[in-house]
């Protein structure tokens, strides 16, 4: 095997640098409090994360969006929404249906408290329980105690251990800090964690030295410093898209049907800038000084909190 030579990491353009941020301040999609002891900071929650755009559909061939139907899987018949229960399926296969009444009386009670159960070594937290993450902006009249917390948390490499209901769903979240901001990681349950066992892996057997050896020169050959980001790049998405454009320029397989507003919950309705919106925060609280605030005694607005549009069911 040629050995490679090590790969710096390219250095983005303007273009690509801007293509990582994101221009415009949104609003966060839920607010609450962190918890512990005689510590109360209020947070709000945005997703670090952002859904990419361009998807695929199922239309007619006239252009019209197709809905999704239940139909019944026994003879194929579509079943009115209000003869639909839920069923609850057990071992048997069986299933137990359960009623509002039943739902509501096990649902978890609705809070803004993030109760910060316990803090753990940031290096006990395995990777694989983490499912999505949020960065959290300060949400009060104050960002002392935010601040405090979140640089208290990443000198000492700590990790927050909290439970949240959010939108009527029971959370385990893990609140984490970097660079002077607090993070927080939604995790799984421990049952939704599958085991090597249980996989039916082969248990481990000794490597020859040897082959350890070439291995590691192997895998320093193909060490860099730092992960190049240009390398997280959606080639598919990108064909995709080119195909598209060049395909409606020529006028070639367009229909012109009335496009319908999507089905799926957004977190928020445009692009947020995160660091802009931290810095206004920050700034609200005295802890760097603002251009506004050289000039003028105005302080900056603060994006308000909201939820959002609530999901449409499909036809």
């Amino acid at each position: 095997m040629s050995a490679r030579k090590k790969r710096a990491p390219k250095k983005a353009s303007k273009t690509e640098a801007t293509q990582h941020t994101h221009p415009a301040p949104g609003r966060a999609f839920w607010s609450g409090t962190i918890t512990f002891g005689l510590v109360s900071i209020p947070v709000d929650f945005y997703s670090a994360t952002r859904s990419r755009q361009g998807k695929l559909r199922m239309v007619t061939a006239d252009g019209h969006p197709v809905g999704r139907r239940y139909v019944c899987s026994r003879d194929g018949q579509p079943v009115p929404i209000e003869e639909i229960v839920r069923g609850f399926q057990v071992d048997s296969g069986e299933f137990v249906v359960v009623n509002d009444d039943e739902l509501e009386a096990v649902a978890p009670e609705k809070t803004r408290d993030i109760d910060l159960k316990h803090f753990i070594a940031l290096a006990e937290l395995p990777k694989a329980l983490m499912v999505r993450p949020y960065v959290l902006a300060p949400a009060g009249a104050s960002t002392k105690a935010y601040r405090l917390l979140a640089e208290t948390m990443e000198r000492t490499d700590k990790v927050g251990i909290a439970t949240a209901v959010i939108r009527d769903k029971a959370y385990i979240i893990a609140i984490l800090a970097k660079d002077g901001v607090l993070l927080a990681e939604t995790l799984r349950f421990v049952d939704e964690l599958r085991t090597p066992q249980s996989i039916g892996l082969p248990s481990p057997v000794s490597v020859p030295q040897a082959q350890v050896k070439s291995m590691l020169r192997v895998i320093d050959d193909l060490t860099q410093e730092a992960l190049d980001l240009t390398e997280l790049h959606d080639d598919y998405a990108s064909s995709m898209v080119k195909t598209v454009e060049k395909k409606a320029k020529r006028g070639q397989d367009v229909v012109q049907g009335v496009a319908e507003p999507e089905t799926e919950e957004t977190e928020f309705e445009a692009p947020i800038d995160l660091v802009a919106l931290l810095k206004r925060r920050l700034e609200k609280d005295g802890a760097i000084a603002s251009p506004q605030a050289r000039g003028s005694s105005k302080k900056p607005s603060v994006a308000s909190a909201k939820r959002p549009r609530k999901t449409k069911a499909a036809s």
